[in-house]
């Protein structure tokens, strides 16, 4: 027995995909360009090079796609990835047996970090934006004291280290695990119930809220693991320099929520895409490389990084949204058909 999608189905579902079409349509772009002006991009080198940096900056974005489905913002992320690489050099003491412990207390203390945000935010109602900011300056304070207590030569265990430079399929082991959070991040969304739930939630809390669901329940959760995957990323470059600074996570504040932003998610909370929000990801990482493959100044780059912001939001989700529903809404729209007017019976034959 065979069966067919309704027209209303096949519009629901182009509506939802379309919002998510521009970051591969600059990704297509990107590759054009960088095989014209830049091909040392597209080397070996290069591609190893995206691939590496790419997924720091995808991890985090998972995260911060978390939290701005769940209606929020983080502007603790740099703090937060910090944390991660310091604790793990501080609590890894160059020793291998103690690899899990200092990851574990890594992920652990950045989950206390978003705690307190989402608590805050979520229970307390306050200004996201103030909030993680003030957060982030706090636990930016902490690890900069912790920092001064270590030795010059302090650095991750050797075998962490070590792990980083294996090459599966040619490709660093980093980029794979950020390829299995997010397939867990796509599985949890498509197919269980937590997951489903989370994007109703974010998408109408008010609504959420009088059907009885626990939406400051759902805004604590999201901060929460979205501090453990920036920890995670925080390690994970840790592991790439073995003796991290405290200016590590610095580059972070703006390049998840742009990557969020270039991905289609909807700011507005609910509507989001992980697949999607990796693949912006990386194509900040391309376009990136291929600016330092050009020689551009650090200052034009930084102008061609907040440009390419701009007009992700200027081609964000919602406004294609809204640009398609009003396209489909003019084509649903009745055609007035105007009816000659009855002669009257008094009017003379002329």
């Amino acid at each position: 027995m065979t069966t067919t999608r309704s027209p209303s189905s096949a519009l629901t579902s182009f509506v939802v995909a379309s919002r998510y079409m521009p970051v591969y349509l600059a990704l297509i772009v990107l590759l054009v360009v960088a095989s014209i002006w830049a091909p040392a991009t597209l080397s070996r080198a290069g591609l190893s090079a995206v691939a590496l940096f790419g997924t720091y900056l995808a991890i985090t974005a998972l995260g911060q796609m978390l939290v701005i489905m769940a209606g929020g913002i983080d502007l603790s992320v740099p703090g937060t990835f910090t944390l991660g690489a310091i604790v793990m050099v501080g609590f890894g003491q160059q020793t291998d047996e103690r690899i899990w412990i200092a990851i574990l207390a890594a992920v652990g203390l950045a989950a206390l970090v978003g705690l307190v945000n989402g608590i805050i935010i979520g229970g307390l109602k306050l200004n996201a934006l103030i909030v993680t900011l003030a957060v982030g300056q706090v636990v930016t304070g902490i690890v900069n004291r912790y920092h001064k207590t270590f030795a010059i030569q302090s650095s991750v265990p050797s075998g962490l280290a070590d792990w980083m430079t294996v090459r599966f399929l040619g490709i660093s082991r980093p980029f794979w695990i950020g390829v299995v959070l997010t397939a867990l991040f796509i599985f949890a969304f498509r197919y269980t119930t937590v997951g489903r739930r989370f994007q109703v939630v974010g998408a109408n809390p008010v609504a959420s809220l009088v059907s009885g669901l626990r939406v400051n329940l759902n805004q604590i959760a999201a901060y929460v693991v979205a501090a453990m995957l920036y920890a995670v990323a925080g390690v994970l470059f840790a592991a790439l320099l073995r003796n991290p600074g405290v200016t590590i996570g610095a580059p972070y504040l703006l390049g998840p929520i742009a990557a969020v932003v270039i991905g289609g998610a909807s700011l507005t909370g609910g509507l989001a895409s992980p697949l999607s929000t990796w693949a912006a990801a990386f194509f900040l990482a391309g376009l990136n490389q291929m600016m330092r493959v050009m020689g551009l100044p650090t200052a034009l780059q930084f102008v061609v990084f907040g440009l390419v912001i701009i007009g992700g939001m200027l081609v964000s989700g919602d406004r294609i949204i809204k640009g398609v529903e009003q396209v489909l809404r003019e084509r649903r729209r009745p055609t007035r058909i105007e009816k000659p007017a009855k002669k009257s019976s008094i009017d003379g034959p002329g």
